[in-house]
Formats: C-alpha cells, structure tokens, sequence
C-alpha cells in the first residue's frame, strides 16, 4: 500500500471537479455578510466560525432531507445579482486555490427569483461571477476554467423552462444541464420532456440518481432520460455481488453502466452525510474503482461537508492506500467526461493533467 498523500501534497496536482454546487460552496463568512447585507433574519448564528460548524453538523444526519434543508440558508442570500457574481467569483477562487483546473458549478436559476431576477439574470450574474474568479486566480498565479451547470428541481415543475434556459445560454458560459433535490418520490421520467428536447438539441446534461434512491433511479436516468453522467450513482453497488470467494458478479444494469463506460460523479464525503456510504473506508469507489468504472471524485457541498477536493482525494489516499497514478486516472476520468468539446478536454489532459502529475510523481520518487 502505498505511503498515503497529504493534503499539502495533493493540492498542487491538477484536479477537475465535475459535481460542485455553487449555493453550497459559500464561505461561512460570506454567508454571514450576506445575510447583513439583505437583512436575512434566520441563520442559526451570524459568527462565521460557528456557522461552519453549524452547516457540517446539520449535514451529519444521515438523511438527505435533512440535509437538503441547510439550503434554505445559502440560497436565502443569493437572492440579488451582487450577490451572485460574488458567491460565483469566490467559488472559481477556491477552487483554484485548491488547484481545480477545470469546474462545472451547478445551481437552480429558479431558487434565485425571490428578489425579482429573471431566469437569465441570475444566469448572467453566476457567468459575471465565474469570469471575475478566473481573472482573480489567474492573478494570484492559478489558472481553472469553469462552466455552468444549470439545475431544474425534480420536485417542481419548470425542468423544459430551465432546459430551454440552458440552451440558449449554451455559447455563454453554460455547459450543461441537471436535475437535483430530493429522489424518492421524484422519478427523473416527471421530467421526460425537457430530456428528449436536451438530445434534440445535442446538449449534455447530468441527472441526480442513485444517490438516496435505488437502482431504479439509475435505470430511468439511464435508460429512459438518456443522461450523459450520473449524478452520484452510488446505489448501482446494489447491482453488484462479491461471491465468498470474493470475485464479483456484475447484474445488468451495472454491467452496462460499466460497458458503456458511463461517468459516476462520486462525491463520497456527501454521501455518508446523506447516509448513501457508512464510511470512506466501506465506500463504493473502492470496489467501483478496482473494476474500472468510469469514477470521479467530486466534493458536492464544500460548505456542508467541510470539504476540499484536495481533502477528499486525501481522505481517498488514506483508506485505500491511492497513490499518484490513482488520482492521475481519477482526473482524467474526469476530464474525459467533462461537458467540453473533445479537443479542450483532450488539451487540458495532455497539456496540464498528464505533466502535472508527472512532476509531482517525479517529485516524490
């Protein structure tokens, strides 16, 4: 087993960060100013350092509801443009301070209306925010490319307004499309029609399945909706049996999952919040990564789950002893996956992953 990697160690590696959420990234202190700014009465303390501990105990329940609820907040106060460009530009500075090369940051435009912005303004403000973060990194030495992820709720009733939204912002900042919120009850066929108008449009989008729910949320993504990615995809470990001599057998669904090489966005220090994992060390990406799914390591809610991607990689490092050539190929998953032209994705793996990990290993050794 390898000597595990330090946090320090992993945040000069090149990393690409695919499942992010832009209202559940803040800065406690933002949060807090914020909230001042626009006279939000119900945080549960306006001292930055308690709320951080507030936000990652409330999302140590176990539940997904639960945790969804901490949302209220950050959302709350990201109700006017200012305060869009400014959670969306110190969302692209911490994350290339953490060494993120590339990052897709998704949000619902449609929990950001409160104040009276428009759909496209809240788009706008987000783009304005991600352009004024890169130009910040950039000249604090640290380069990241980021797209946006614009998120329909699958409880409501606006995913084709939203689809729509998407697309026509598609050659201004926005890479893709999602559904998020809670699954059970919420299938991702509620939303058939703006998924069939995404493929008519030849447009990339990720769908939230198989987190909280089962495998049936990972088949009606897949087989119904036609996703790109799969949003979590944890539970397709139902679809896989170790025998007692401890070879597994693949069921259907996770054999095609695996054939047709679909990306997993793994977030695994959300998902024992959530309940979806008992620990890191008893985490799916384990089995998931030693039979060559398509995984990638993503960190979902920086702010509740107190977490880097750096730190998450790190986390992965200790309980299975992953080493630089293991990170190596969870990035480039990644990058393989991103929704990017293919020969962005492929400059950005040959012209900064590959020889950034090179060096680091050359390092090392």
């Amino acid at each position: 087993m390898n000597q595990p990697l330090t946090v320090e160690q992993i945040r000069r590696a090149p990393k690409v960060l695919l499942h992010d959420h832009l209202d559940g990234g803040l800065r406690p202190s933002t949060v807090v100013e914020l909230a001042r700014e626009t006279g939000y009465k119900g945080l549960p303390t306006y001292d930055a350092e308690e709320l951080g501990h507030w936000f990652r105990e409330a999302s140590d329940s176990g539940s997904l509801e639960r945790y969804l609820e901490t949302f209220a907040h950050t959302t709350a106060v990201m109700q006017t443009r200012e305060s869009l460009v400014r959670v969306a530009a110190e969302a692209a500075e911490d994350l290339a301070a953490d060494g993120v090369v590339y990052a897709e940051q998704r949000y619902a435009p449609e929990q950001h209306l409160d104040a009276g912005l428009s759909l496209e303004e809240v788009v706008e403000a987000v783009q304005e925010g991600l352009e004024l973060g890169r130009k910040r990194a950039a000249d604090a030495g640290n380069d990241i490319r980021t797209g946006q992820l614009v998120t329909a709720m699958r409880h409501a009733a606006r995913s084709s307004e939203i689809a729509e939204l998407a697309v026509r912002y598609r050659d201004h900042g926005v890479s893709g499309f999602d559904i998020a919120g809670a699954e059970a009850g919420n299938p991702p066929t509620r939303h058939l029609d703006a998924f069939e108008y995404l493929r008519r449009e030849n447009f990339h989008f990720t769908i939230h399945a198989g987190e909280a729910f089962g495998l049936p949320s990972i088949w009606e993504a897949l087989q119904w909706c036609g996703c790109d990615r799969l949003g979590h995809g944890v539970r397709i470990i139902d679809d896989i049996t170790v025998e007692e001599n401890g070879a597994p057998r693949l069921g259907r669904l996770a054999q095609y999952v695996r054939d047709k090489r679909v990306p997993l966005e793994m977030c695994p220090s959300s998902n024992i919040q959530t309940g979806a994992a008992e620990s890191i060390a008893e985490h799916p990406i384990g089995l998931l990564r030693d039979l060559r799914f398509r995984v990638t390591v993503n960190t979902d809610n920086r702010l509740q789950s107190g977490v880097t991607l750096s730190e998450e990689f790190a986390k992965l490092s200790e309980a299975f002893g992953y080493g630089w050539d293991d990170l190596q190929w969870f990035t480039v998953n990644a990058m393989k996956s991103a929704f990017l032209p293919f020969d962005e994705r492929l400059s950005l793996i040959n012209g900064i992953i590959k020889p950034g990990f090179a060096q680091l290993k050359w390092a090392t050794n």
